[in-house]
């Protein structure tokens, strides 16, 4: 009877890894009014980019007087829910943090072994906004493809891909992905190819208007003019050596 029952049980389940969409974000202040009108803002103008999407609330980057403050996770989570996402788990925090989070539901997940490589970007004033990070692996020599804008403090990074953008990355935006990065559309944020150091990767745009442009940990940024022929237009950025060559398309 019981090796019957077990093999019954075996037929209507089993338990396998899943890789599925990410989307962390990464609190920089502990205050919940801040942090309401600073995500409404910011979402208020792409109320469907995350369509139910499972989300992380990433404390690591919290400031040094907010390590010992319990988050109203009940709140946080409702707060999240209403901009279409769906709150699952929290890494990063203290003791008293993550027991607080799984009093209000959430389970505690690791910390990332180790972030991709990123270019250092030129200092910034710092801000108590959240970053919204949109993860999301992609098969090998696959394409992630996104139809939305992409706001201030939104990233995209298409892990073991490329990413192709077919809406305007604003200023403040970043899109990341191990191989070449596609932007049909004004380019106004930074843009980040072979952010694992694949040198053969590529940045491809319709309108040249970054911030920020970088592949395999070699960056250039709005401080030093893009050339006429291909400011505002329509490039491509490779490198070459150590240097990053832009050309008109």
């Amino acid at each position: 009877m019981a090796d019957a029952s077990a093999a019954r049980t075996k037929a209507v389940f089993e338990f396998k890894s899943a890789t599925l969409p990410l989307i962390a974000v990464i609190l920089k202040t502990a205050d919940l009014a801040v942090l309401t009108e600073a995500i409404d803002a910011q979402l208020a103008d792409s109320p469907d980019f995350f369509e139910q999407e499972p989300v992380v609330i990433d404390l690591s980057q919290l400031p040094a007087e907010d390590a010992a403050t319990t988050l109203d996770f009940a709140a946080l989570r409702t707060l999240l829910a209403r901009h279409q996402t769906q709150p699952i788990a929290v890494r990063g925090g203290s003791d008293a943090q993550h027991r607080a989070a799984r009093a209000a539901g959430l389970s505690i997940a690791a910390m990332p072994v180790a972030p991709p490589a990123r270019p250092a970007p030129p200092a910034e004033a710092p801000s108590p906004a959240p970053q919204i990070v949109r993860e999301v692996p992609v098969p090998a020599n696959g394409t992630l493809v996104i139809d939305k804008p992409l706001r201030s403090g939104q990233q995209v990074y298409a892990r073991g891909g490329d990413v192709i953008v077919t809406a305007v990355v604003s200023d403040g935006a970043e899109v990341i992905a191990d191989g070449n990065v596609h932007v049909y559309a004004p380019l106004r944020g930074k843009a980040i190819a072979g952010a694992r150091g694949n040198t053969a990767a590529r940045i491809y745009t319709t309108c040249l208007e970054a911030q920020l442009v970088a592949i395999a940990g070699i960056y250039r940024t709005a401080e030093v003019p893009f050339p006429a022929k291909v400011a505002g237009k329509a490039a491509q950025i490779s490198l070459d050596d150590k240097k990053l060559v832009i050309d008109p398309i």
